[in-house]
């Protein structure tokens, strides 16, 4: 039974399916399968494939967007009951992640938070239009290990520049890594502005934040 519950839980991610997820994921409590087991051997597995098969293109960003959406459902009834039996998931890293001032998109963002949170990073969105100082504040107050800081408009681009400006004069580098990323964003930027790394999509983000910090891939 645990490993028929543990594919469905990992099937209902890779479905794009939150009603079915969140469904599950109550199933599988009342089953008696702890919840940090259900988040690290059924639903994280199926982020995990997902992604590799979006880094493949063998799936689209709808269905990626879907994929988080099923997972975000499903931690909504397993994180509570963590917090009730005071389990707690180990943490890799602090992350604050924000869109920079001027803009409003937030797709990219958005699955950045979802791959990095179902792999172990505490992770603290402050949303679109964010300034430098928002970002300085967050990761002051919640001793943050990374700031990533995405840009869709090439108009918008500087406010990554600015950022790591103002992490500078806040004594937060070279502590606080910096990453971003974004349509119109390039590797050659990135180095250019000082960044420590540009993801070129969730995915390889994820990647990327593992190893500013030295953590184990999986």
């Amino acid at each position: 039974m645990p490993a028929e519950i543990l594919e469905s839980l990992k099937q209902s991610v890779l479905d794009g399916a939150p009603e079915r997820a969140a469904a599950l994921a109550r199933r599988a409590l009342e089953l008696g399968l702890e919840p940090l087991d259900a988040i690290q051997r059924g639903f994280v597995p199926g982020m995990d494939q997902i992604g590799e098969q979006f880094g493949r293109r063998e799936v689209f960003l709808p269905d990626l967007v879907a994929a988080g959406e099923a997972m975000k459902a499903a931690m909504k009834v397993l994180e509570p009951e963590m917090r009730r039996r005071g389990v707690e998931r180990q943490t890799l890293g602090r992350v604050v992640l924000g869109t920079v001032r001027g803009d409003i998109h937030e797709i990219g963002k958005n699955l950045v938070g979802i791959l990095l949170a179902a792999n172990g990073f505490e992770v603290f969105d402050l949303g679109v239009n964010v300034d430098p100082e928002q970002f300085v504040a967050k990761a002051l107050q919640v001793e943050a290990d990374v700031v990533g800081a995405s840009a869709l408009l090439t108009t918008t681009m500087v406010g990554q520049r600015h950022l790591v400006e103002h992490l500078e004069r806040a004594g937060l580098r070279p502590r606080v890594k910096v990453i971003v990323g974004g349509a119109p964003v390039t590797r050659q930027w990135a180095e250019g502005i000082g960044s420590d790394g540009y993801g070129q999509d969730a995915v390889s983000s994820v990647t990327l934040v593992k190893a500013l910090l030295n953590t184990s891939v999986t």
